[in-house]
């Protein structure tokens, strides 16, 4: 599971400059600068305005951390399976296990909603970077200036809300040397259609992840809805009505959560040595509590499983992340291309009068910020009951501050996101809250010590079980309108609260607020300060030839259908379901290669020569799961829901020589709908949608 395309003329500039060639479909392109010039040398195709705008619309942001797509004009959305399991999980129950048995809506009216679901639909983009840079002034400190461009960017958003009614943000392109308003149409009513069971949904499980051949139908089908009726979506993606050939031109439209391609050399070191070795610590204790706490009981496993899925996905992604980073070879490639950087910097002085000693300060501010790292585990991620008590917490204090210097997260463009996630009616479950928060606090104690004063402060002489256990018995939390009163109450009401987990919450807030202003004021905003100088550097060599990291947004990006070298022998880009069954047939059909029973009695009625998942080199990462895949028509064939090991590296180094994304085929689906689940509404929804669309013209 994980939730990358360029070449041209800035191409030929960027091999000149670091002296290594620039693989052809690499880059994540933003919609207001697409890879039109690379699109037509490569693949002889130039997409138009019209495709896209109508991909640009037709594409969706699941917020809680994935992809999507219209696939009808009904407001019908497709994601991964594995995107939609918390709401999945939510809408399930002891007696109901819709992520063990799946799920298919009897019929529109009864769509079950999402709790605390948000979608956004990007609308339009608008380049701000003059209005933020300059509300900084050159005397200003490091500190000051991350200040004065918070502040501006607060008001950006504030003002863009108010005039739109919509959802607006500021995002940070090139590390900080470009800014855009993104401005969202977001649906909060989102409404679960159908999902597989995650037996199929995730076969193979983690032996396969990040694998090839691949045979999952990863999927999920939700509705938006807006005032109790379906949206109207003019601008859908129809299903193809053939699968895709090898060599084919496809397209990804989706939102890549993070990259660090652009990140110095310092900065990849300090990833590879502090960071990524700290979040497998963090993710390998709490994946560890969750496996102990399904050990205890079957519905403690079912309330585990979302969870356990991401964290095994989370351990495997980091894990090969670190790989990637301990690749000499890679990473003297890296190394190369800085210093071929550096040197046309230094042999440039305007260039290098701009750009100065910033790559040092870099390096020192990574430096300084590495020795406090641990205490980023510090804050409200223990529990889903501790993570309503500190947004409370937090909540009646920022919002008394004027907009601009609040944290982010309350300013008034982001309130209605926030409290829809705060008022959710999702499920919270006492026996593994305590495991989680338990886990969470011996976690913290670990990494900073039994002397840091949060741990003396917050444990005290308890441990963390003893404090887990209090805070979670004693909360009234777990009901929305408890949260809702708290809020209305104010600070007054908060501050007076003797709920055990708002005082936890209270104990915990000082030494987060603390940590965070660290790492905003002191390493973070001198790293800014640094990167717009060394991408005011790029720009003058590059322009915008070169796409920014990924930043959770919407970008386009493209490759091929293409075999990779593998084990000797080239790996076929696609499976069938010949393949599916034959994969659970070699593995005595058990364990994570067991077939949900519905699929071995529709053996018969399968085609089993039809395609179920494909591989391409179009540029993908985290985020990207759940992305539409899209032919030149721009049509739906296929559903991004992962890449193989090799993928890994492209956080940091794009190469198609094996790195591959994975995608489950339409044709698949819609024969899976068919022939496996009887979804027969489902299906005219799809293949009505197509035929209204016809074929678009690209």
């Amino acid at each position: 599971m994980i939730a990358r395309a360029s070449r041209c003329a800035a191409a030929v500039v960027a091999a000149l400059l670091f002296a290594a060639p620039v693989p052809a479909d690499e880059g994540m392109f933003t919609f207001d600068n697409p890879p039109a010039a690379q699109l037509q040398k490569a693949y002889g195709f130039t997409p138009t305005r019209e495709w896209l705008d109508r991909v640009r619309l037709a594409a969706v942001r699941f917020n809680d951390g994935g992809s999507g797509s219209f696939v009808s004009p009904d407001g019908l959305m497709i994601s991964n399976h594995h995107v939609g399991i918390g709401c999945i999980q939510n809408l399930s129950s002891k007696e109901k296990d819709y992520v063990g048995t799946g799920y298919l809506s009897p019929s529109r009216a009864e769509e079950p909603a999402c709790p605390g679901y948000e979608v956004n639909q990007l609308l339009a983009t608008a380049d701000v970077t003059a209005r933020v840079l300059g509300a900084v002034k050159r005397d200003m400190s490091d500190a000051a200036a991350q200040a004065a461009r918070k502040a501006e960017i607060a008001r950006v958003e504030e003002e863009c809300s108010k005039k739109t009614g919509q959802r607006c943000d500021v995002i940070e392109l090139y590390q900080g040397g470009m800014y855009h308003l993104y401005t969202y149409k977001k649906y909060t009513d989102v409404r679960l259609v159908f999902a597989p069971e995650e037996q199929i949904a995730n076969f193979g499980g983690d032996p396969d992840n990040f694998t090839f051949p691949r045979h999952d139908l990863d999927i999920a089908l939700f509705r938006a809805y807006e005032n109790g009726q379906p949206v109207r979506s003019p601008n859908f993606l129809p299903f193809a009505t053939a699968p895709v050939a090898d060599g084919e031109l496809v397209f990804v439209a989706g939102n890549p959560g993070s990259t660090a391609r652009l990140d110095t050399m310092a900065e990849l070191e300090s990833t590879r040595d502090v960071f990524v070795p700290l979040a497998l610590f963090f993710v390998k204790g709490r994946l560890a509590a969750l496996e102990a706490y399904a050990r205890t009981g079957p519905e403690a496993a079912r309330r585990a499983k979302a969870q356990i899925l991401g964290l095994e996905n989370s351990r495997k992604a980091f894990q090969g992340r670190l790989d990637a980073l301990q690749d000499t070879k890679a990473m003297a490639a890296r190394a190369a291309r800085e210093k071929a950087f550096r040197e046309r910097i230094a042999a440039d002085p305007q260039l290098n009068a701009l750009v100065g000693d910033s790559f040092e300060v870099v390096a020192a501010a990574r430096k300084k910020g590495d020795v406090r790292l641990g205490e980023r585990l510090i804050g409200f991620t223990g529990s889903r009951l501790l993570g309503h008590a500190g947004t409370i917490v937090r909540y009646v204090v920022e919002t008394k501050k004027p907009n601009e210097v609040r944290l982010e997260e309350f300013t008034d463009g982001s309130l209605a996101s926030l409290e829809n996630a705060l008022y959710s009616k999702a499920p919270i479950y006492d026996d593994m809250e305590v495991a989680l928060l338990t886990a969470q606090l011996e976690l913290v104690r670990e990494r900073v010590g039994a002397g840091h004063p949060f741990v003396k402060a917050v444990l005290g002489t308890r441990t963390p079980e003893e404090v887990a256990r209090q805070a979670v018995s004693g909360s009234t939390l777990r009901d929305p309108e408890a949260r809702r009163a708290l809020i209305k109450g104010g600070a007054a009401a908060v501050d007076a609260s003797t709920d055990p987990m708002i005082a936890l919450a209270r104990a915990i807030d000082p030494f987060a607020r603390d940590y965070r202003r660290f790492a905003e004021e002191e390493v973070q905003a001198a790293i800014t300060r640094a990167h717009q100088k060394i991408g005011q550097a790029r720009f003058a060599a590059f322009g915008t030839g070169e796409p920014p990291d990924a930043t959770f947004t919407l970008r386009l990006s493209f490759g091929t259908v293409k075999a990779y070298p593998y084990a000797g022998t080239q790996q076929s880009p696609r499976t069938t379901y010949y393949g599916l069954f034959d994969r659970s047939a070699a593995w005595g059909n058990q364990g994570p290669w067991l077939l949900p029973a519905r699929f071995a009695a529709s053996k018969a009625r399968l085609d089993m020569a039809q395609p179920l998942n494909f591989v391409h080199t179009a540029d993908i990462i985290g985020g990207s799961s759940g992305s539409p895949t899209i032919n030149k028509a721009g049509e739906f064939v296929g559903i991004v829901f992962d890449g193989n090991i090799e993928s890994l590296a492209w956080d940091y180094f794009f190469t198609d020589e094996k790195g591959r994304a994975v995608s489950v085929d339409a044709q698949g689906i819609l024969e899976a709908l068919r022939n496996v689940y009887d979804a027969t509404e489902v299906v005219k929804e799809l293949t009505d949608a197509r035929a209204a669309a016809g074929r678009a013209t690209p």
